[in-house]
């Protein structure tokens, strides 16, 4: 992930989550790397925040937890190069973030697009509250009926429940002072791939605050904990006939280094590869499609070889 970078990530990952997280400016982060003897320019960390945030989200929302069926629905106006854009958002009934969409227009295309994408992650909802928009109400009721249409095979579902409500959806206005708490000091943006970008890190700090993320192992972990944690998550896939060992997936914490994490791969491995030979000498030759005088063990070492997908973290 963080290949090829001239700075350490954990460089990386401080500036991005101080200036998603806090009201800091480029220059002010520019300015707090200077004392601590680093330096860095206000546009290196700028890119930073560009690339890495899209990044990090997509991670963040492996280890998302479920949300429940009762949703409100509403939009936003962030600007972009002096135009009014808006940041369609979703939360649940106990104030979590179900999704957002960040749309150039606010139509009925945008706003189809924008529940498609929840409900395609989260499943159906038993009951969304909306405001007077009738824009939203036509999308809602759009998307359940091609939702009720492709699954009608395999059962029978309740079309959902629409409530309007000002005074009801006042849930998810307070929540959006959150998220215009942090990009008001901004002045606005200058593109809309990088105002994207940029909400969707803001957007995942604001998750990660109201404790949206899965940690097994530290499950009150800090902001900061949680934000070092995600680059670190780490997969290695056994797919072979042999079956899978225990030890096969693993989500690193920021004290494992890059060494620690390959010797543990190597470790892991070695004793998969030593299992499997041994299973394979007791195997009959016939199961494990052997043909011909060549040995058993070379030819299981070989087939698990080929069966072996890693997949590791770029740091």
């Amino acid at each position: 992930m963080f290949e090829g970078r001239q700075f350490d990530r954990s460089v990386i990952l401080l500036c991005a989550r101080w200036y998603l997280a806090y009201n800091l400016s480029l220059r002010n982060l520019e300015e707090m790397m200077a004392e601590r003897g680093i330096s860095v320019d206000h546009a290196t960390v700028g890119r930073w925040v560009v690339r890495y945030s899209p990044q990090l989200l997509e991670r963040f929302n492996r280890r998302k937890r479920a949300v429940n069926g009762k949703w409100h629905i509403d939009e936003t106006y962030i600007k972009v190069r002096g135009q009014w854009r808006y940041l369609y958002r979703a939360i649940d009934r106990n104030g979590d973030t179900v999704e957002f969409w960040f749309s150039e227009r606010r139509n009925l295309t945008a706003a189809k697009r924008f529940l498609s994408r929840a409900l395609k992650r989260h499943g159906r909802p038993e009951r969304v509250v909306i405001d007077g928009s009738l824009t939203n109400r036509e999308a809602i009721l759009s998307c359940d009926t091609t939702d009720r249409l492709a699954k009608r095979s395999s059962r029978r579902l309740k079309p959902i429940q629409i409530r309007q409500s000002r005074y009801l959806n006042n849930r998810i206005e307070q929540d959006h002072r959150r998220i215009k708490r942090r990009v008001r000091p901004m002045l606005g943006f200058k593109s809309m791939n990088s105002a994207r970008a940029i909400l969707g890190g803001i957007e995942m700090i604001h998750m990660i605050r109201k404790g949206k993320a899965k940690y097994a192992s530290n499950p009150r972990a800090s902001l900061a904990e949680q934000f070092e944690a995600l680059p670190y998550e780490c997969r290695v896939r056994f797919a072979s006939i042999f079956g899978s060992s225990p030890n096969l997936r693993r989500v690193w914490t920021p004290r494992e280094t890059q060494e620690e994490s390959s010797g543990l791969i190597q470790r892991v491995v070695r004793a998969d590869v030593c299992a499997a030979s041994t299973a394979a000498i007791h195997t009959p030759r016939a199961r494990m499609g052997v043909r011909g005088p060549s040995p058993i063990r070379n030819h299981a070492l070989k087939a698990l070889v080929a069966k072996l997908v890693f997949l590791i973290p770029s740091h």
